[in-house]
């Protein structure tokens, strides 16, 4: 193959090649359901769902897993902070997510494995690892089991660090620790914590730790060795760190290729609800499409940070309505792919890059049909339409079509507001105030507030 992907574990754009010749596995780390899902978690569920769609359309079979962290210390506080049980907020945060990544057509994966489904895989793991002189109980008395960092002398490798420069690993009380940065495999079962929080287990009952999780379920899903290994660039220290680590010290090869994205940022910092500058995805959905905030991401290099802001994603949901107007100017059926495009998305999955050459498409797509060339503008239109296809973002799919959840009616609702919109416009530049008015009032009185920006009207819902 001629795709290239750049490699973290080797720092370094690798030819990628399948272990496998037609078939690819990819495990991608999912998200711990403790909360509505911002947009920030969500980037990496569409910069590996490019991905995946990309390795399907060079002619793979691929094998797409991505997990769900449904237990976990947060999930645990945040359940007991809101009187319930932890894993009634698990299966509600679960079902947002599912409706987030609907609304941005993230297919969904092969499979989806949540942790609490695969504990006995856990517990072989962790048994594995005793039995080869890389985990060991502690001996407090506490029921946790540790992996022995100082057993593996490449623990370090995936993010170049000497075990003598990492911090102590926050994840159990350290007395019961050989070494500060050990981290838990399997923690104890507390008294303040919920007995159905906890499994039987040779060493007590408990719950497993957070990296022990996505070794177990990869493993099981994928094999002891498997092509591609995904998730956020946070993840990389300690979570994909320590996976590697437990893994390949209990003989597995583990992942050939280790890819991240980057974060989307506010102020200069990750989005996260910690920081309280989330903006969760249903908020955003009340100001742009499903395929606009879709856009605003893919547009965007997996690895390069974005800096979220109202203003940015308008001009996006404008540039990504402007190729629609084309379309809508130009009936075609999907084409060939550019050269260009290939080689973009070919080159570490640049999808900004594959991006431009859609934007230079329609221009001469736009060009041809005003100057009644109007095979040459088919022809343009048929290439637009399979690069929206490649990236998950052809209007002719019948997943924006159609809609899906919500999504539908919010397109119904736009048009109908926009339509009023154009009408309180015409008023004012008539000066028919009492008329622009009285348009507001009734779009008010719907439920619907409107902001007048230098951008032009917004809308949202009240």
């Amino acid at each position: 193959m001629a795709l290239r992907l750049y490699d973290t574990a080797s720092r370094a754009v690798r030819d990628f090649v399948p272990l496998v010749e037609g078939r690819v596995g990819v495990y991608v780390c999912g998200l711990t359901v403790q909360s509505e899902p911002h947009v920030g978690h969500v980037r990496s569920a569409v910069n590996f769902d490019v991905l995946r769609r990309w390795l399907a359309h060079r002619g793979l079979a691929v094998t797409f897993i991505r997990n769900i962290t449904d237990i976990d210390d947060k999930i645990l506080t945040k359940a007991a902070e809101q009187d319930r049980p932890w894993y009634n907020l698990a299966f509600d945060m679960k079902r947002e997510l599912d409706r987030a990544y609907d609304a941005l057509h993230v297919l969904p994966p092969t499979y989806e494995p949540a942790a609490t489904g695969h504990v006995p895989e856990m517990l072989e793991l962790i048994a594995l690892l005793i039995d080869r002189g890389h985990a060991y109980a502690a001996e407090d008395g506490s029921g946790d089991v540790y992996f022995d960092v100082r057993s593996w002398p490449s623990y370090g490798e995936l993010t170049r660090q000497s075990v003598e420069d990492m911090e102590a690993a926050g994840d159990a009380d350290p007395r019961g620790k050989r070494d500060p940065r050990d981290f838990a495999l399997w923690k104890g079962r507390k008294e303040s914590e919920p007995l159905t929080a906890s499994w039987p287990s040779p060493w007590g009952r408990g719950r497993p730790g957070w990296h022990v999780e996505c070794s177990a379920m990869a493993g099981k899903y994928l094999g002891e060795a498997f092509d591609i290994h995904g998730g956020g660039v946070d993840l990389r220290f300690p979570h994909h760190e320590n996976e590697q680590a437990q893994s390949r010290a209990a003989g597995h090869e583990f992942a050939s290729y280790w890819m991240h994205n980057a974060w989307i940022t506010t102020s200069g910092e990750k989005m996260s609800k910690s920081l309280g500058n989330s903006l969760l995805v249903p908020a955003v959905l009340e100001r742009v499409r499903g395929i606009e905030l879709r856009y605003y991401m893919v547009a965007a290099h997996y690895r390069s940070t974005v800096e979220f802001s109202f203003e940015a994603l308008e001009e996006a949901a404008s540039a990504f309505r402007r190729v629609e107007g084309f379309l809508d100017r130009v009936d075609a059926e999907p084409g060939e792919l550019p050269a260009a495009f290939v080689e973009a998305m070919d080159d570490d999955l640049g999808t900004s890059a594959a991006v431009a050459v859609l934007h230079d498409a329609v221009r001469e797509g736009n060009r041809l049909h005003d100057a009644g060339d109007t095979t040459g503008a088919r022809e343009a239109a048929g290439r637009v339409l399979a690069m929206l296809d490649v990236l998950g973002l052809s209007p002719r799919d019948p997943h924006w079509a159609t809609g899906s959840g919500d999504e539908g009616l919010r397109d119904v609702v736009d048009a109908l507001v926009r339509g009023l919109l154009d009408q309180r416009a015409r008023a004012r530049a008539d000066k028919d105030f009492a008329a622009a008015d009285a348009i507001r009032d009734q779009i008010k009185a719907a439920g619907v507030e409107i902001e007048d920006t230098a951008q032009g009207p917004r809308w949202s819902v009240g």
